[in-house]
């Protein structure tokens, strides 16, 4: 079901490629915050009549507290013109066409037809959004050369890939290359139809030193094992290891998040890590100064059998969390930036300092 809504623009809140936030006051008089993706549905001027889609809001859900525009009044969205025929959002009122890769009037027709092998090619692998900026700034930051890095977004969350601040500031500071939208999410510098090809992407098109595979901003979850959207990491970690690459899972570690479930290594990553993933991924793990902390993670990876089944890497990762506290990029995951969640924020760091690591051994 959707709750849709009518009004106009009454502010303009901010503007970057093909996307704009805005305000729009409704026909009920209250102004509610909105974002418009211009290339779907054309650029908006203030006092512009809109329809939103105002369902998650409503229901108190995620998205930032933002509404969604889904028609503009008078306004000419981009036409069918171009190379592409792959649907995205298929048969849904939202339908819209991209050029995929593997399309055979795509340049790149060839190399994805010809791809065989990700030939130990690393690729990190994690569970949220908020994990790819201190993964991208950390191999950033302590490379000793000009890293190339490919980001793949799944369709586990947010669809639109420039709905993501995260991915704009990255690009914005040359700390992220190619991004590449599989499956029904979209807006990538490259379009693929699934992981499979999108790594193939990653590996022959962009020619990636490192590749980092997670969705997009927001996650499904029920409080149940196998109920939610992250459990896509172990099936992204199989697809990496079947075509030959290294994968390096990051895993969900916190120890201050309340809820009982997510304490240490999370629910999430242990299912996924124990059940989902058919192969072995490199995990690393923080060396935490407090005895407690380190003795729950050694216990719940001996529960889990995890030690047995994927390589188990230790590193220290305070001078990465000092990086990523550093940059000017800002950090957060569940509204906890890496001073309140430092565990979290050093873990994803750990995955780009393996994946470092990796790269020394191939050259």
């Amino acid at each position: 079901m959707l709750a849709i809504k009518r009004g106009k623009i009454s502010e303009i809140i901010e503007q970057r490629s093909e996307l704009t936030k805005v305000k729009v006051e409704l026909r009920t008089g209250e102004i509610r915050k909105a974002i418009n993706y211009d290339d779907l549905t054309g650029v908006v001027s203030l006092q512009d009549e809109v329809i939103v889609n105002t369902t998650a809001v409503e229901l108190g859900l995620g998205t930032g507290g933002y509404d969604f525009i889904v028609y503009v009044e008078g306004s000419e969205p981009k036409n069918l013109d171009g190379l592409g025929h792959i649907m995205k959002l298929r048969y849904s009122p939202f339908q819209l066409k991209t050029f995929s890769v593997e399309e055979e009037a795509s340049s790149w027709h060839k190399e994805i037809k010809n791809f065989t092998s990700l030939r130990e090619h690393p690729v990190i692998v994690g569970s949220l959004h908020s994990m790819l900026a201190p993964v991208a700034i950390v191999l950033n930051e302590l490379s000793d050369f000009s890293l190339k890095l490919a980001y793949i977004m799944t369709d586990g969350a947010a669809l639109p890939l420039k709905f993501s601040d995260t991915v704009a500031k990255l690009k914005q500071k040359d700390f992220l290359g190619t991004t590449i939208t599989i499956g029904h999410a979209f807006g990538g510098d490259l379009e693929a139809i699934n992981i499979h090809s999108g790594l193939a992407a990653a590996k022959e098109v962009v020619e990636a030193d490192v590749t980092i595979v997670a969705m997009g901003p927001g996650i499904v979850g029920t409080g149940t094992q196998y109920g939610f959207s992250g459990i896509e990491q172990g099936e992204i970690i199989n697809a990496v290891s079947s075509l030959d690459g290294i994968p390096l899972a990051i895993p969900r570690i916190s120890f201050s998040d309340q809820r009982k479930r997510h304490y240490g290594f999370s629910h999430h990553t242990l299912t996924v890590l124990e059940k989902i993933a058919l192969k072995e991924a490199v995990v690393g793990v923080p060396k935490l100064s407090s005895t407690d902390k380190q003795e729950e993670l050694t216990k719940q990876l001996i529960e889990a059998d995890l030690n047995q089944k994927h390589d188990i890497r230790y590193r220290d990762g305070n001078e990465l969390l000092e990086l990523v506290s550093k940059s000017d990029i800002g950090v957060s995951t569940m509204g906890r930036n890496e001073k309140e969640d430092p565990e979290f924020f050093m873990t994803a760091g750990i995955a780009g300092l393996l994946a470092l690591e990796e790269l020394e051994v191939s050259f």
